[in-house]
């Protein structure tokens, strides 16, 4: 499990890079910006959701 949620970091961090890269080279005219933005949110929203259901399935202890 740990090595998932490592991954899902990695992954939320990539496009939030890339996010960047592509708001400075387009110079805010283009929509991959926005697009890996909300790429990143759903990457989020789902290892939120996982972790949620590690934590139910009593993958995750507290």
């Amino acid at each position: 499990m740990k090595i998932v949620v490592v991954l899902f970091l990695f992954f939320i961090l990539a496009s939030l890079a890339s996010a960047l890269y592509y708001m400075i080279k387009d110079k805010g005219q283009g929509t991959r910006a926005v697009r890996s933005l909300t790429l990143r949110i759903s990457l989020s929203m789902l290892l939120f959701a996982l972790l949620m259901l590690g934590t139910y399935l009593g993958f995750i202890q507290i």
